[in-house]
């Protein structure tokens, strides 16, 4: 499977913004698919994550009441809507998926390329 993000932009802090990771393949259906992000000079985090198949999601201490993670099964896209930026918030943006239950980036795979988003101040 290949997964392509898109929807990364510079905003003011306290705007929002909308990613997207679209799938590609002849049968998309893993069970859980997870959004994380890399700030400059720091090490890549977990955001947060969506079984496919019940749209369960979990999220991150830092984004829980403002990211809201959703998919759309029939086209194989996963969303991450994102409130009340923040500067912090600003990262390359990356989603993958996993056959696990897990948050460990390590059992995550199919990487896609990243979209950037800034959070001016």
């Amino acid at each position: 499977v290949q997964l392509v993000e898109s929807g990364g932009r510079l905003v003011q802090a306290g705007s929002s913004l909308r990613l997207a990771c679209a799938a590609s393949g002849r049968t998309f259906s893993p069970y859980m698919m997870g959004w994380f992000r890399q700030a400059p000079g720091k090490e890549r985090e977990f955001v947060g994550r969506i079984t496919w198949r019940n749209g369960i999601t979990y999220y991150s201490d830092s984004v829980r009441g403002r990211f809201t993670i959703s998919r759309d099964n029939v086209k194989s896209i996963m969303y991450l809507q994102m409130n009340s930026l923040k500067p912090e918030d600003t990262a390359v943006y990356y989603c993958a998926v996993s056959s696990m239950f897990t948050r460990d980036q390590a059992n995550f795979g199919s990487w896609g390329q990243g979209t950037q988003v800034t959070v001016s101040s």
